[in-house]
């Protein structure tokens, strides 16, 4: 097997743009630097002393279930032997991001698509991309937990009726896995945590989604989410909180094809919009929000 690519976005005089790869590949673990295993072992040290009293206690689990601290970037196929037998999902490695269609299959047969490559010593704090670190200590630790698991099939199953029906019917998809995959909070006994990987895997923002008066923090309504843009150049002005992992769930069960033709009809909410009907937790003051357009 040829050795597999880094594939990054490219620069053009439009900004950043994705650049796709589809292929699964080897873990090349062999010839991953030093370099690259002191940027693992920073990261998660940092993430592992900050996120405990933030994170949910069935994220913090699957980090400690994984041994994912014991010293360096992690073989994945030592973690599939753990995986696999919890809730029968597995890693596997990609050069970089995957087209719709591609990921949700991946998803719909409990395979969990991770960047083989990780970020370098510079990129500590903002990565235009997810890497190595995003995707496998921000997302996988939660796969053990079997609801979670049986969710993110049903996102995939999902995305592949969606993809079928058209992009709208994909944005609205796109933006439950935004508020909730990677942006979500959830409300336990012991207060509001952390679930979403792009947060538990940025110091910044696992600060700042719980501490900042800024952002706005409302209940999660299936629709509400589906119908709200989002910010890729921020930390996000609005987070949809849910009660359980089981609440997420049950939102996947019914068919989503006259909930696209609805939202379809109507106007979509600007991301830090807080709507009458809104369960408001925290309604942000909007210091230091950006402005231009969402996604």
């Amino acid at each position: 097997m040829d050795t597999p690519r880094k594939v990054e976005h490219q620069q053009t005089d439009r900004g950043y743009v994705p650049v796709y790869a589809t292929g699964v590949v080897e873990q090349p673990w062999a010839s991953y630097s030093k370099t690259d295993h002191e940027v693992w072992d920073t990261l998660f040290k940092r993430q592992r002393e900050m996120l405990p009293g933030r994170a949910c206690k069935e994220f913090m689990a699957g980090v400690e279930r994984f041994g994912l601290g014991d010293g360096g970037i992690p073989k994945f196929a030592e973690l599939n032997k753990v995986l696999g037998a919890a809730t029968g999902w597995e890693v596997v490695a990609v050069e970089g991001l995957l087209p719709d269609e591609v990921f949700f299959d991946h998803l719909a047969n409990r395979r969990f698509p991770v960047s083989w490559w990780i970020r370098k010593p510079d990129q500590l704090d903002y990565l235009s991309e997810p890497d190595l670190f995003h995707d496998l200590f921000g997302h996988v630790p939660l796969l053990l937990n079997p609801v979670f698991a049986d969710y993110m099939q049903a996102y995939g199953r999902g995305g592949m009726k969606a993809f079928a029906i058209g992009p709208d019917a994909l944005m609205n998809l796109t933006r439950l896995y935004w508020y909730t995959v990677e942006f979500g909070l959830i409300n336990t006994g012991e207060g509001m945590r952390i679930y979403g990987a792009g947060i538990v895997s940025s110091k910044g923002e696992s600060i700042y989604s719980l501490d900042s008066p800024s952002p706005n923090r409302i209940g999660f309504g299936l629709e509400r989410v589906m119908s709200t843009r989002y910010r890729i150049d921020t930390y996000q002005q609005t987070y949809f909180v849910i009660d359980s992992f089981e609440q997420l769930f049950e939102a996947t069960h019914p068919d989503f094809t006259p909930i696209y033709a609805k939202l379809h009809e109507l106007p979509a909410h600007a991301a830090g919009d807080v709507l009458n009907d809104d369960r408001v937790f925290t309604r942000g003051d909007r210091e230091g929000w950006a402005t231009g357009a969402d996604t």
